[in-house]
């Protein structure tokens, strides 16, 4: 009875340990989470620098203007056709060649029309032969009336043939300039300086002035016109910027999609009347094509310039974001760290942003990078790529510069 009676007793130490084991192993569950509330920097690793890229907003003087979509079209298109009919011989171009106007680029077999030429010829000497013979007749006659040796009648018949055999040989000089026409027509010159297309008929062919294919197109690219539309209400803005410039209004062509600058011109046309269908009126622009980085049917953005705006603030286009609110860009403090900016975007012009609202020349904004961000993020300046500049913001890209530089001399506008 006393064994059974101290098994108990020496159990309770035991259960008292677990117990308190059980305790403590509670209370500090419950006080991990409770310190990191109290004391939530207290052994926290500070989060890493975000590397971005960053640009200082600008003033510039930039310019005001409109952008449409604008097709090429080849300043001439001429479809090269024979002008008489006969036997193709040979062709004197490689498709896709430049020519120049007077060019041979085709000859049809000559030789019926220098046998028709040579008969002319024949013709005229002949008939030139009877016209001789007949005003020596008439001098005979005269002498005769004068003596009273043949009658009136017969001299006025004489004076008669002398004068038929004359507009005989008139025919017979019109004839052979009709058949000189005809033979030169055998050998077929380019009416334009341009570049030919496709061959549309193979030498050995006979080929009509009636054909409606021709032989080849020839396309004027240099200079090239760049035809685009902008919205009928933009027309008196336009038509205002036209009259107070002393020159034709300058037109910018960017390859759609990269924004590569192609070309600067001239406007050169306004169109007489607004499409009433699609609510936009046509503009044409002439440029210098010596590169011929502009091509016949290609589409482009078209930038039409009205004028300028002094002391715009620019920034590159890559740092505006935008979310429900609007747009906005992650502006850079003092310590290194971002805030979220909204901004009024006025205009953007390829590579760069003209702001309105929100930014202040000499604020540093962030210009790549931004999809690491948020709100007080600490960043960090990406290095410079080995041979590449950052341009600054308020600069447009070197393709731009470079159209601008070669910009040709504008052509006067012409209204319809």
């Amino acid at each position: 009875m006393r064994m059974s009676a101290s098994a108990p007793i020496r159990r309770r130490p035991l259960a008292i340990a677990l117990i308190v084991v059980i305790a403590l192993i509670v209370v500090w569950l419950l006080a991990r989470p409770l310190g990191k509330l109290l004391f939530p920097h207290q052994g926290a690793k500070p989060n890493p620098a975000v590397v971005v890229t960053t640009a200082v907003a600008q003033a510039e003087d930039v310019d005001i203007g409109l952008t449409g979509v604008g097709t090429v079209q080849a300043m001439q298109t001429v479809t090269v056709k024979p002008r008489v009919d006969g036997q193709l011989e040979r062709v004197g171009f490689v498709e896709g060649q430049d020519v120049k106007e007077g060019q041979v680029l085709a000859q049809i077999d000559p030789r019926t029309f220098q046998a028709q030429l040579q008969q002319a010829q024949a013709t005229k000497a002949h008939d030139e032969a009877l016209l001789a013979n007949a005003r020596l007749d008439l001098q005979r006659y005269e002498a005769l009336m004068k003596v009273d040796s043949t009658t009136r009648q017969t001299l006025d018949t004489q004076r008669a043939l002398v004068n038929q055999l004359v507009a005989t040989v008139r025919n017979d000089e019109a004839q052979i300039a009709l058949d000189k026409v005809q033979l030169d027509f055998t050998t077929i010159t380019a009416p334009l300086s341009g570049r030919v297309g496709a061959r549309l008929v193979d030498p050995g062919n006979i080929v009509h002035a009636a054909d409606t294919t021709g032989l080849v197109v020839i396309r004027q690219i240099d200079p090239i016109d760049v035809v685009f539309t902008l919205p009928d209400d933009a027309f008196g803005r336009i038509n205002r910027a036209m009259q107070a410039s002393q020159t034709p209004l300058v037109v910018f062509a960017n390859e759609r999609g990269t924004d590569v600058a192609l070309g600067r011109g001239g406007l050169i046309l306004l169109n007489n009347t607004i499409d009433t269908t699609s609510g936009t009126i046509q503009l044409k622009a002439r440029f210098s094509n010596p590169k011929h980085l502009l091509w016949p049917g290609q589409y482009v953005n078209a930038r039409l310039v009205l004028g300028q705006r002094a002391r715009s603030v620019v920034i590159p286009a890559s740092a505006v974001q935008r979310n429900d609110a609007g747009t906005y860009v992650y502006a850079v403090q003092p310590n290194q760290t971002v805030k979220l900016q909204p901004i009024e975007v006025d205009e953007l012009q390829g590579a760069r942003a003209v702001i309105a609202k929100g930014v202040q020349p000499g604020e540093r904004v962030v210009a790549d990078g931004q999809y690491k961000l948020q709100p007080g993020a600490l960043i960090a300046e990406a290095p410079a790529r080995p041979g590449a500049a950052i341009a600054p913001a308020g600069t447009a890209s070197a393709a731009t510069s470079a159209a601008t530089s070669a910009a040709p001399r504008a052509t006067p506008i012409a209204r319809q």
